[in-house]
């Protein structure tokens, strides 16, 4: 099965500051004048919980990204020589770049097309809640994160940007989503829980990362297998209990614990894994609130989790 063709999500805010729009109409222009072996193919603007880019499916084979802020033509381009790297390690199938196109009058943003990769996100296949027994979706899991923890890191570290490095960098970011989620979530049970789970320290190596494993990155089938992953864009040298943000955002507790079986992650291992789940999902909250209630839903769904889970006591 396939993800949604069709239905562009209309939002009464930006979810971002300068946020940038396209129309399928101006979006089948620009794509034809860089493309010209695409023209003439349909082109559907994809209704998804994605915050970062406007998806457009071109015929049955590509989509095309284009950023929601202004991206430089030397970001996007290393976008896609992540995800190209990405694809060469992952064990599952995951897009690769078919071209990257610089930005102009039309779009003040670099943009790039992708192949398609047929499947229905974890998001759309799986219940919200309670997604029931995985057991053999947390194997899959735990075979791409040990896939990626054996990719070659060639000297990288990790880059500074966004989550993989110390936990203590995020405080300042913290205590302004704990200001702001009073009304969404038990806001004193969140914060203990990051106060300590923040202080169990970085182990000192890094391995390369996918970054981003929520649900919406992840195809899975129609019996519960991993059946591809999106959005390898950021792929890079991170600590190592970065991916195990997964665990939090999609599997249950008997699951979680099979995953970490797998994976034979010790307890500060996993704890880490927990603030970093903890440290993304307590964005999404407030922050989506009102302009991406989908990506909100995941990281309240996510902290009930962490805030109920008792390997974590």
């Amino acid at each position: 099965m396939d993800r949604p063709r069709a239905g562009i999500r209309v939002l009464t805010e930006d979810m971002h500051p300068d946020q940038l729009r396209l129309d399928e109409a101006a979006a089948t222009e620009r794509i034809a004048a860089a493309f010209p072996a695409l023209a003439g193919q349909p082109v559907v603007a994809l209704s998804t919980p994605g915050t970062m880019n406007a998806l457009f499916r071109i015929g049955d084979a590509h989509v095309a990204r284009f950023p929601l802020q202004s991206a430089a033509l030397e970001d996007v381009a290393a976008e896609a020589r992540a995800l190209d790297e990405f694809a060469t390690c992952s064990p599952f199938p995951a897009p690769v770049v078919r071209g990257v196109v610089d930005r102009d009058e039309g779009y003040p943003s670099a943009w790039s097309v992708q192949a398609w990769i047929p499947g229905r996100t974890a998001s759309e296949t799986l219940a919200d809640e309670d997604p029931g027994a995985l057991p053999l979706l947390a194997d899959d899991l735990a075979r791409l994160i040990g896939a990626l923890r054996l990719a070659p890191l060639r000297g990288r570290t990790f880059d500074g940007r966004g989550r993989g490095g110390e936990l203590h960098a995020h405080e300042e970011w913290m205590t302004q989503c704990f200001a702001k989620s009073g009304h969404l979530l038990d806001v004193p049970s969140a914060r203990a829980l990051w106060q300590r789970l923040s202080q169990i320290p970085h182990p000192g190596t890094e391995v390369m990362s996918h970054k981003d494993l929520i649900p919406p990155n992840l195809l899975v089938s129609d019996d519960h297998r991993l059946a591809g992953v999106l959005d390898g864009g950021s792929f890079g040298a991170a600590d190592p209990s970065l991916d195990l943000v997964v665990a939090w955002h999609l599997l249950g507790l008997d699951d979680r614990r099979r995953l970490r079986a797998a994976l034979g992650s010790d307890g500060q291992e996993w704890c880490r894994g927990a603030a970093w789940a903890l440290q993304q999902a307590m964005g999404l909250g407030w922050y989506y609130e009102r302009t991406n209630p989908a990506m909100a839903a995941l990281g309240l769904r996510t902290m009930r989790r962490l805030l109920a889970d008792p390997d974590l006591d």
